[in-house]
């Protein structure tokens, strides 16, 4: 779980009955920005990265208010995950591994590729504590380490252009990547590498990827880009038993498309063979960056996007026909005129399906009603994330 924030509380809402449950700040009112936040599922440990000093790391407790411990490294942290085993902090360079326990530090990868933007994904299944990471700076290719065992366990030549997001299932058996083009999404299964799936969002404009995020259960991935609409892909494997023992016209025409398709270039025969989207959502306007999750809210599925204006959409999906998703409630976190728009942050799930959607205004903070119809607000203090628990 990783956001980016630019203040310095945290507020957190409990998604069944949509109330709003202020977590104590844990930081003095004197302290710097911040821009890295990382809390270990629902615990009291909470990792801070400053933007005052953003090549140090604190560890605090924030029920006590207490700082457990900080690191400082050589160059700026990009980026930290953590499960119950492993914490990790990626710089551009290099990647650092600590025991969560002790914060002993186990394992330091150096020269890595150079990765800007600090990409990186952890599983949450601390049994595997599985790290991706690019291994290439110019093509698509993964490196899956295995962070308990502290060593490389496969490489994955992905995509042809280079990363741009990264996300493992809740079992840590499945990875999800994108590239900068943005037009292809593939699943992998963990640790063999063997590509499970590949997903087209496109083939008339490249997007830039923002989100990859699977539904608790594994079943569905979606993902949220630059553009007006969220995909949601469906993870099922299309066998040819039911085809084959049943002579039917669809049948027919599939094998049919099968045969020709073995003489056309491989390019083209990839590109007809994808599968499309399973469902879609269509946002309020293009443009802006968004993020995506998906999550189970009073026993009904749901599709969660967040806006870099502050504008959280709730959509209800089908999940069984799929199709388009219809928009059932809408919030805009909107700051002052005179303040800056929110910094959009990140959206992450775990084994315990607890969802988290963090981002940071610069005025206000709201709370929601039960109806989900109202909200009210007061300029007392910051927001800066919403958490979603199934119950």
């Amino acid at each position: 779980m990783s956001f980016r924030l630019s203040q310095e509380r945290l507020l957190g809402g409990l998604m069944a009955g949509f109330p709003v449950v202020l977590v104590r700040a844990f930081l003095p009112a004197d302290s710097p920005d911040v821009f890295i936040v990382e809390r270990l599922f629902s615990s009291s440990l909470v990792v801070v990265v400053s933007t005052a000093l953003p090549r140090r790391m604190n560890v605090y407790h924030f029920k006590k208010g207490t700082e457990i411990c900080n690191y400082s490294y050589s160059h700026d942290i990009l980026a930290v995950r953590l499960n119950r085993q492993r914490l990790v902090v990626c710089l551009e360079e290099s990647i650092y591994i600590h025991n969560i326990k002790d914060m002993k530090l186990l394992k330091t990868l150096l020269n890595t590729p150079s990765n800007p933007s600090g990409l990186c994904a952890l599983s949450v299944n601390h049994s595997n504590s599985y790290l991706a990471h690019p291994g290439s700076a110019t093509i698509g290719e993964i490196v899956v380490y295995d962070a308990n065992i502290l060593s490389t366990v496969t490489m994955i030549p992905a995509h042809d252009t280079p990363l741009a997001a990264l996300a493992f299932n809740a079992q840590g058996t499945r990875l999800a990547s994108a590239s900068e083009r943005g037009t292809v999404i593939r699943v992998f299964s963990i640790p063999d590498g063997q590509r499970l799936f590949e997903f087209r969002r496109g083939m008339k404009r490249y997007v830039n990827i923002s989100s990859l995020s699977f539904s608790p259960d594994g079943q569905f991935l979606c993902t949220s880009s630059n553009t007006e609409t969220v995909h949601i892909f469906k993870l099922e494997q299309l066998g040819i038993t039911g085809e084959e023992a049943s002579p039917t016209w669809t049948a027919y025409v599939g094998k049919m498309f099968s045969a020709a398709s073995s003489y056309l270039p491989t390019g083209v025969t990839g590109m007809m063979s994808q599968d499309r989207a399973f469902a879609t959502a269509h946002l309020l306007a293009m443009g802006r960056r968004n993020i995506c999750t998906l999550a189970v809210i009073q026993k009904l599925p749901r599709l969660l996007v967040m806006s870099a204006d502050g504008q959280l959409l709730i959509y209800n999906v089908d999940p069984q026909e799929g199709g388009e998703c219809t928009l059932a409630h809408k919030h805009r976190y909107a700051p002052r005129q005179s303040q800056p728009r929110p910094e959009l942050c990140t959206t992450s799930s775990g084994p315990s399906r607890q969802l988290i959607t963090y981002f940071s205004s610069s005025s206000q903070r709201f709370r929601w009603r039960k109806d989900l119809s109202q909200r009210a607000c007061t300029n007392k203090a910051y927001i800066t994330s919403i958490i979603y628990t199934r119950l």
